[in-house]
């Protein structure tokens, strides 16, 4: 019997195999599809996903292939044009955080990274496996999957649907998907050449009939084109229909559109699932909520369901309590539900005003992603306080080790529950396998100690010489004790068991 089994190979399941690889849990991973799969489709990676990018280590490899804040050009009817898509000041050379906007990348290359990485861990995707059925019982799920028309049954722990929005997994767990589908609402998508345009910026035009939208593809020859279609507008996937739209709303007959490499029509589909467990069975990514693309939000989701859960998978087949898996859902429901409403109000403007923000700002970064009341959030500071338990886990530069000068978020790449001790402590005395110990001091000579030269560190977390912090294995953090109490550490990890 394996561990887990995990249906879906797009960036939520890819993430989820990585995470579990990574940590020792025996899985497999499988795909109907016949390979990867081509498309820009969601081609922003907001600075949350960068850093679980980095988490993972595999960042490099995704910038490599991207553009960080893309300039934004929106063109009214008039001709007016309107300039946007710079990094947000506010954010601009914070010790704090890392990745300040976000990267544009076609999805297929954030998928062919953490495929890479896979292989680097020692696994691979079995594409062209199809689930398909399952049962459960108390101690694990029998699964049936099909490969060249070859059954083959197979046992797992547990199971975890990463299989899009028309989720085998969904289906047959018997889990609703509330919500709507807005057949009115319609965009054309597709990946093509374009001559005589600029590669500089995402260039947007505003037109009456709708919106057309042609953003050049970093690492590509392509841009991604993007045309909203009103009822009884052609929604045909032709270069002659399209090509016909860009030259009515953009008003550039230089403009000449290749045969799109890939193409689809979108359909508003605004639906999230009333729970994200069935027992043994999980739901993450796309196949547990979906919604309009506006604000690119989509991948990003997936990505970090799938991290959040990774590690509390692992955590339970290593010895915790699977009352720790009950955290999932808790958390991950709300953040989606807060996704929704957002991306909602962002098709909403993109239907009655005909634009697009071109505004860059903390709504869809997703740094202000928590989940302070958690069952795993725990602190004894003020509620008014800027940090509690369950925020993003700062960054912090110019910390010094005996290996050199570190960065907060290098110390704890791949860690598992990691604390940091301000000093004045016998935090040494919490004894875990999986936790490492990160203590403040005036000049390191061992491993485990940092000097806060800057004062980064202590900034960040609003610290005292008496304050303990342990950060999660995904970059949250589980206590803040300003007392210093080790206790409530021991408290706090042995409930996780």
């Amino acid at each position: 019997m394996i561990d887990v089994l995990v249906v879906g190979a797009g960036p939520t399941g890819l993430t989820l195999a990585c995470e579990l690889a990574r940590r020792g849990v025996s899985f497999r991973s499988i795909d109907a599809a016949p390979g990867p799969q081509p498309g820009s489709r969601g081609k922003g990676v907001q600075p949350r996903s960068l850093e679980v990018f980095e988490n993972l280590g595999i960042v490099e490899r995704v910038l490599a292939h991207g553009q960080l804040a893309m300039p934004i050009r929106s063109i009214d009817p008039e001709g007016n044009v309107t300039l946007g898509g710079a990094e947000p000041e506010a954010l601009k050379n914070r010790p704090d955080i890392p990745y300040t906007t976000s990267l544009l990348t076609p999805e297929w290359r954030v998928e062919e990274a953490l495929r890479m990485h896979l292989g680097e861990l020692g696994f691979a995707v079995e594409f062209g496996t199809e689930l398909v059925d399952f049962e459960q019982s108390e101690d694990g799920v029998t699964a049936v999957v099909e490969r060249a028309g070859a059954k083959q049954t197979l046992r797992a722990r547990w199971l975890v649907g990463c299989d899009g929005g028309h989720s085998v997994v969904r289906k047959k767990s018997g889990i609703a998907f509330v919500g709507e589908t807005r057949e009115e609402v319609r965009m054309i998508v597709a990946d093509v050449e374009v001559d005589a345009l600029e590669r500089d910026a995402w260039h947007m035009w505003r037109h009456g009939e709708g919106l057309v939208n042609l953003c050049p593809l970093p690492s590509t020859n392509l841009f991604s084109y993007q045309a909203t279609i009103a009822p009884g507008q052609d929604p045909a996937l032709t270069r002659a229909n399209m090509q016909a739209i860009l030259g009515r709303r953009a008003r550039r007959a230089d403009l000449r559109l290749h045969e799109p490499v890939w193409s689809s029509l979108w359909r508003a589909n605004i639906r999230i699932v009333d729970r994200y467990r069935e027992r043994r069975v999980f739901l993450a990514g796309d196949a547990a909520h979906i919604h309009s693309p506006a604000g690119g939000q989509g991948m990003n989701t997936g990505i970090q369901d799938a991290h959040n859960l990774g590690w509390k998978l692992a955590a339970v087949v290593k010895g915790a309590s699977p009352k720790l898996l009950d955290s999932y859902e808790s958390e991950r429901r709300l953040v989606a539900l807060h996704v929704l409403s957002l991306s909602n109000a962002r098709l909403r403007q993109v239907l009655d005003d005909k634009t697009m923000p071109t505004r860059r700002d903390a709504s869809t970064i997703q740094l202000d992603v928590g989940y302070r009341g958690s069952t795993l959030a725990r602190d004894d500071r003020d509620p008014g306080a800027e940090l509690r338990a369950g925020d993003r886990a700062p960054d912090a530069t110019g910390l010094m080790t005996i290996d050199g000068e570190r960065r907060l978020f290098e110390l704890t790449r791949g860690a598992g529950f990691t604390l940091l001790d301000f000093g004045r402590t016998a935090a040494k005395t919490v004894s875990r396998v999986d936790l490492q110990a990160c203590r403040r001091v005036e000049r390191p000579t061992a491993p485990g100690e940092i000097a806060d030269t800057a004062g980064h560190l202590a900034r960040a977390y609003g610290a005292t010489e008496s304050t303990l912090v342990l950060l999660r294995p995904d970059g949250y953090i589980g206590l803040i004790s300003d007392a210093g109490d080790v206790g409530a550490i021991d408290d706090y990890l042995g409930a996780l068991g």
